[in-house]
């Protein structure tokens, strides 16, 4: 008995913690970005890095339209080829989204498709409440179990007009291994994008990807540009490319960062996450 009540005041702590830490990350948007306009956050890391936690921490926040890695649909219907062929298709993607226009999801959905045939929709706490489903109010949290149950009806008309009410679009991606494909999004002046870099000792991603390696084998290939690569050999090298990926995009984005980069990037590490997800003075620019 006494255990339960220890996992439930935990529980409660961490949603407290998340609620604190998530208010943080939006006061740091609000104070770079011009008032009333609508705030683009892009989640840039890789797999096994804890991006889905971070990404839970915006979801359930009711100023928030969260969707997680819409990039995961190009590199499935282009499966066949490697990661630098999807940059352009990833970015215009990702380009839409972030203005609320999902008809560039039409040429990766099936013919018959609504909210349910985007990748993880239910755990955006955005598609589980109003406009897009009357489940769960945007002042609670989403649970992804009951949103699967209640919600795969919504339209992709109405995931867009969900999207249009919200203040702050976050888009999560593990798919991007460099920054320079994401200048144009950067420069255009429809978006107010700030990209937030995750990364995590590669050790513990190394772990991780040990433990469901199965679940990478198409995405593997397409990070090593669907080379013939020994069987043993494969999540080494796999992690070797993300490796270089994180150093190639915080060298470029803090040793030569271009004049439109300034204050609109930030790298965390996940290791400071856990240990203190107050984040505490981690956001302040």
């Amino acid at each position: 008995m006494s255990r339960c009540k220890v996992n439930l005041k935990s529980i409660i702590f961490l949603v407290i913690l998340q609620g604190a830490a998530v208010v943080l990350f939006c006061d740091w948007y609000a104070q770079l970005s011009p008032q009333n306009n609508k705030v683009h956050v892009l989640l840039l890391s890789s797999w096994r890095s804890g991006s889905s936690f971070l990404g839970q921490v915006f979801s359930q926040h009711p100023s928030v339209f969260y969707l997680m890695e819409p990039a995961w649909h190009v590199w499935s219907k282009m499966k066949k080829t490697g990661a630098p062929a999807h940059r352009m298709a990833v970015r215009d993607l990702l380009q839409s989204v972030f203005q609320c226009d999902f008809s560039v999801m039409e040429a990766y959905l099936p013919e018959k498709h609504n909210v349910s045939s985007l990748f993880m929709w239910s755990h955006s706490r955005a598609l589980c409440s109003p406009p897009a489903c009357p489940l769960t109010p945007r002042t609670q949290f989403s649970n992804n179990i009951q949103c699967l149950k209640a919600c795969d009806g919504t339209s992709l008309q109405g995931v867009e007009e969900a999207c249009g009410t919200y203040s702050h679009v976050v888009l999560k991606e593990v798919r991007f291994f460099e920054l320079e494909s994401l200048y144009p999004l950067l420069q255009d002046p429809n978006l107010d994008l700030r990209i937030i870099h995750l990364v995590r000792d590669p050790r513990a991603v190394m772990r991780s990807r040990e433990e469901s390696a199965s679940s990478f084998e198409s995405d593997n290939a397409v990070v090593l540009d669907q080379r013939n690569v020994p069987a043993g050999e494969v999540q080494y090298q796999v992690l070797q490319e993300i490796c270089r990926s994180h150093m190639r995009i915080n060298e470029r984005a803090i040793l030569k960062p271009p004049p439109f980069l300034n204050g609109r990037y930030k790298m965390v590490r996940y290791e400071d996450l856990v240990h203190n997800p107050l984040w505490g003075d981690l956001f302040h620019v």
